[in-house]
């Protein structure tokens, strides 16, 4: 008796692990497979500091109407600039992405050299709500350790007074500038953002130490830095990697995936008659190799 019921034991869960219709067919039911996510650029917020390119292809728009404007240059790989420090925009491509490219303007050459370092963070959306509003990761670069970095830095930018005025800033430092009013080149009657409605506003992130100065002929140029940093040449194949990403602390953040980018102007700085740094995207893609 023993004997049989061991052997109805074993027999129940193999008979319950089939799949039977009422003619005891075996169906082989087929795994379902999740569609592929579709990928497509979006700018959820586009926040320049001022700066001579800001306001001058846009006029006076809502700031809904200046992310949907970033997305359509971006998506046609036309510059958009950030202007002076601070100033960034968020990117994302509405699934969560690995590695990405991101483009800009800089050049290196033997007539002189362009070079407007940019930060980039990554987000990912741990809440689930579709919106850039988790924690933001660094991304390591080449001056990340440097002791010429500022964390924790912050600008405040006033709206000039009349038309045609620089910017008037102030730091969390004690120090204070002007974003210059450059007549000969742009003329646009503010170069403070149409779409901020307040008047003053302050833009927060880590700086990087001016990289600006003259040749032995006395023109301006910025020089690259050596990796790590958007509209940069020395960031060779502007590739990002999300295995960058950096706690406060500089530890690892340890991200499998992202949801949100953030590229943001991280030098405090201007070239006398050629005006402000300011890094200049002028595309945002996914790595496809």
């Amino acid at each position: 008796m023993k004997n049989w019921l061991k052997l109805f034991a074993v027999l129940i869960p193999v008979a319950g692990s089939w799949s039977c219709n009422r003619d005891d067919t075996i169906i082989d039911v087929e795994p379902i497979t999740p569609p592929e996510p579709v990928y497509e650029l979006v700018v959820y917020e586009y926040t320049p500091a001022p700066g001579q390119f800001i306001n001058e292809s846009t006029g006076d728009i809502s700031a809904e109407e200046a992310a949907e404007w970033a997305t359509e240059r971006l998506k046609s790989e036309s510059y958009v600039s950030l202007g002076a420090f601070g100033g960034y925009m968020i990117v994302g491509f509405g699934s969560p992405i690995g590695d990405f490219i991101i483009e800009g303007n800089a050049f290196t050459n033997a007539t002189g050299s362009s070079n407007e370092p940019g930060i980039v963070y990554v987000m990912q959306d741990i809440n689930g709500n579709g919106l850039p509003d988790d924690i933001w990761y660094e991304l390591r670069g080449s001056e990340s350790d440097s002791a010429t970095t500022i964390r924790d830095y912050a600008v405040t930018y006033y709206r000039p007074d009349a038309p045609g005025m620089s910017v008037k800033w102030k730091d969390n430092l004690g120090e204070e500038g002007e974003i210059d009013y450059l007549a000969s080149f742009h003329k646009q009657d503010y170069y403070y953002p149409s779409w901020i409605e307040e008047d003053s506003y302050t833009l927060r992130g880590t700086r990087l130490a001016d990289n600006s100065g003259r040749n032995e002929f006395g023109q301006w140029y910025t020089y690259p830095l050596e990796w790590g940093y958007v509209d940069n040449t020395g960031s060779n194949d502007n590739r990002f990697h999300i295995s960058d990403a950096i706690k406060p602390d500089g530890s690892a953040a340890n991200l499998s995936e992202i949801d949100f980018i953030k590229i943001q102007t991280a030098v405090c700085g201007k070239c006398g008659v050629l005006g402000e740094i300011s890094t200049e995207v002028v595309s945002v893609r996914l790595v496809e190799d």
